[in-house]
């Protein structure tokens, strides 16, 4: 008798529970309605909200085989978690999922949507989620051909409800005409030639664009030069240290090997006209930095010949600093970069917001080749290299000793970065080429926010490459960088493989429509906007 009772008991707060349970569900929220329920439609289940381009949310949930709602209710409400003012109200279907809403930036948005029977049932219960958006970004990028020294032009979607620029440093502020409101067009002028600005777009305290820029070159005192003129004997004449500034055009007039013994720059006058040349440098004793900016250099023709495009020859010189920015480089048979020159030591060796297309491609060198001379830094960004280095190593420094001309073991460093680069079909057509040929007695490498695509390469398999950092690569196509089986492989255990889904890559257009790799800003910036 006693343990019935004691079972009885026990079937009664067992009942009791469940009943509070159920009951306690009813909240504000209500509870999901995720199980049968023949008089009412199931409540969205496994809701994700994701942020696109800065102000898109895209909604998914998941609907159940037996579910067959007519239609589900989308509701936002801007800044209110109690939904007390509706800001936009949208009706779906489940094969229009994913759906994707424009809002406005900046906000934080409460979300809920429910299902709505077509068969005469209850609606179901709200499922609720929230999403923030970020600054919205109407501006469209600013073009090379907009920009000068001392102004720029701005463009945003026309007619969108604007009231002010704000540009800083400087702190300009350009009060938007109607009639710049409705073109979407803007020029603001009282600029700094080479100077780095941010423009914000505000419909009044609200920002609904950001964009950045750098001024072009206020000519000074720089040397102007125009197609017509003879290259070589501009750059011969000019002190060392100047900056000459070249005109838009095809310099014909020289062409072929300019051997420098001073420190210059050369840079086109209009990053979106680039002068077009057909030279190949050699930097003696002397030269310690050189910087090739917004330029276009060829090697096809014939007087530049089987060479590289930058070589160091000075035995025992102390180089400074080598940069290639803003360039199109493309078509040159041999490396990129290649030092050799005995003792001699280099700074630093970067390439950013560069494209270089079919260089290196006879395999009679590496294609950022340093062997006798030493480099402290190699740095390689936001670029472009497009069927670069055919069999041969992409980066590489090599262990020579001093006594046979170099500097490895004597306690100096090669460091290298590659990062927000796209790089398709580098160091291709033979297993397996590297990337990072690092054998110098000390080196360090880090690949991070990188695109790599259609290649049989790998990063390394030399003992003597100390572990790579990676760090948010992305692979495609290119299977050897992951593959621990390759004797001696460095993989990136981080790696990430997806298609980017390129717009056309034979003809050179790396734009990426994956919509993950654009918002993990994957590869050279340029192809993600």
């Amino acid at each position: 008798m006693f343990m019935k009772t004691k079972y009885i008991l026990s079937g009664l707060i067992a009942s009791l529970l469940l009943t509070f349970a159920v009951s306690s569900c009813e909240s504000y929220n209500e509870g999901v309605n995720d199980t049968l329920n023949v008089n009412r439609e199931f409540s969205p289940i496994g809701l994700t909200a994701k942020i696109r381009n800065q102000t898109t949310v895209e909604l998914n949930w998941n609907v159940k085989q037996e579910e067959t709602p007519g239609r589900f209710v989308v509701q936002f409400s801007a800044d209110d978690t109690e939904f007390k003012t509706i800001y936009k109200t949208v009706e779906v279907t489940a094969s229009q999922l994913p759906l994707s809403v424009q809002l406005e930036g900046e906000t934080t948005y409460s979300i809920r949507i429910k299902a709505i029977s077509a068969e005469g049932k209850e609606d179901s219960k709200w499922s609720v989620t929230t999403a923030t958006t970020l600054t919205e970004q109407i501006f469209f990028p600013v073009q090379d051909a907009d920009i000068e020294a001392k102004q720029v032009t701005l463009r945003w979607t026309p007619n969108s409800s604007v009231t002010q620029i704000t540009v800083e440093p400087s702190n300009i502020v350009h009060v938007v005409t109607p009639a710049e409101k409705i073109a979407g067009v803007a020029t603001i002028t009282g600029l700094t030639g080479e100077t780095a600005y941010t423009a914000t777009l505000l419909n009044g305290t609200k920002k609904r664009g950001v964009v950045t820029f750098t001024t072009g070159i206020d000519i000074g005192t720089g040397i102007l030069v125009k197609p017509e003129d003879d290259l070589n004997a501009k750059i011969t004449a000019a002190p060392a240290g100047s900056v000459l500034v070249l005109m838009p055009g095809d310099y014909q007039v020289f062409k072929g090997e300019i051997v420098l013994n001073k420190s210059i720059t050369l840079r086109g006058l209009r990053p979106g006209d680039k002068p077009k040349l057909h030279v190949r440098f050699t930097l003696n004793t002397g030269a310690a930095n050189l910087s090739l900016v917004d330029l276009d250099s060829e090697g096809a023709d014939t007087t530049v010949g089987d060479s590289n495009f930058i070589t160091l020859s000075g035995a025992s010189a102390a180089y400074g600093n080598i940069l290639i920015s803003g360039c199109y480089v493309h078509d040159y048979l041999r490396a990129l970069m290649y030092g050799n020159a005995s003792l001699a030591k280099l700074t630093s060796f970067t390439v950013d917001n560069t494209i270089v297309k079919n260089v290196n491609t006879n395999k009679q060198a590496d294609f950022i080749d340093f062997r006798n001379t030493y480099a402290a830094s190699i740095v390689v960004k936001n670029s472009t290299f497009d069927t670069c280095s055919i069999e041969r190593d992409f980066v590489r420094a090599d262990a020579v000793l001093p006594a046979n001309g170099g500097s490895s073991g004597t306690g100096l460093t090669t460091n290298v970065l590659i990062e927000g680069c796209t790089l398709y079909k580098v160091s291709n057509n033979a297993a397996p080429k590297r990337l990072l040929y690092l054998r110098f007695g000390s080196n360090s490498s880090t690949v991070r926010n990188t695109l790599i695509v259609s290649t049989t390469g790998i990063y390394t398999n030399q003992p003597a490459t100390i572990q790579p950092t990676f760090t948010r690569n992305y692979y495609f196509e290119a299977p050897s960088f992951i593959d621990a089986t390759i004797t001696n492989n460095k993989i990136d255990a981080s790696a990430t493989t997806a298609n980017p889904q390129f717009v056309n890559a034979a003809t050179g257009n790396f734009k990426v429509q994956n919509q993950t790799l654009i918002d993990n800003n994957i590869g050279d910036p340029r192809w993600l906007k």
